[in-house]
């Protein structure tokens, strides 16, 4: 039997060929699928919560809706209130709130359960408050000094400091963006991916809303570098309880010297 020449035998039909190679890319694209759309490049908003398709007013109003429904949140970070510079770090929530307050002068502690507040502080801060101001050494003073005081409703002291402790109030003086708003940079804050809402005119300012699950609020930028806030640990428990009895000072319906 003759051997077969070269070239006689059955070519492949360039169909055939075709096919196979439309066949392999199908097939990566297929595996890509999860990654990528279409083969054609990254999708933003593959696994988010979608709230990054939406305009600007829309995103900073869920955000701003998800922190009211909120039970709880913790905060942190530098507020300018009046020409006075607060640090804070502070967990809220609906009935109370507990945390520290740092200003250019003192650092104290703020506890509220129900409408019952008390501070804690030293001797030089409550001399302070008591003078009018001058801050003077006196026996009275010395006598609150790292005691959880009972601050008076009437008296200035708790007019002053229980907005701070005030989940809705303090969320609604900080989160509002005033003036045009429009989408800026996606980014992510402790490993969520999140995308901000800046406002141009009026107040400014920027609001770093998550991708992630609920559309929380998780960074605030406050306009004129009056701050930047940090909210976190949105509906975690926060144990709130009257401080014991032997550490607490009742001083009685005035604490304040000022007038």
């Amino acid at each position: 039997m003759s051997a077969i020449p070269p070239g006689a035998g059955p070519r492949p039909l360039a169909g055939s060929r075709r096919t196979g190679r439309a066949a392999l890319v199908g097939a990566a694209c297929a595996v890509l699928a999860v990654a990528l759309t279409g083969c054609g490049g990254e999708d933003p908003d593959a696994g988010t919560n979608g709230v990054g398709k939406l305009p600007a007013a829309k995103i900073e109003s869920k955000a701003r809706a998800a922190a009211q429904r909120a039970d709880t949140v913790h905060l942190s970070g530098n507020v300018v209130s009046q020409g006075r510079t607060y640090k804070l770090d502070m967990s809220l929530a609906k009935d109370g709130a507990k945390g520290e307050l740092t200003t250019k002068a003192a650092a104290f502690q703020l506890l509220r359960v129900g409408d019952a507040l008390y501070l804690k502080a030293n001797a030089a801060f409550w001399a302070g408050e008591k003078s009018g101001g001058s801050g003077r050494p006196n026996q009275a003073a010395d006598k609150l000094d790292g005691k959880y005081v009972k601050v008076p409703a009437g008296d200035p002291v708790y007019q002053r400091f229980s907005g701070f402790t005030d989940k809705d109030t303090l969320l609604a003086g900080l989160l509002g963006l005033h003036g045009k708003l429009t989408t800026g940079d996606r980014s992510d804050i402790d490993g969520v991916r999140t995308i901000r809402v800046s406002a141009g005119a009026g107040s400014g300012g920027t609001l770093d809303v998550s991708l992630e699950g609920t559309p929380y609020p998780l960074r605030l930028r406050r306009a004129g570098g009056a701050g930047v806030v940090r909210l976190a640990d949105w509906g975690r428990n926060v144990d709130l309880k009257a401080p014991d009895k032997g550490q607490v000072v009742d001083y009685g319906s005035k604490i304040s010297g000022k007038r």
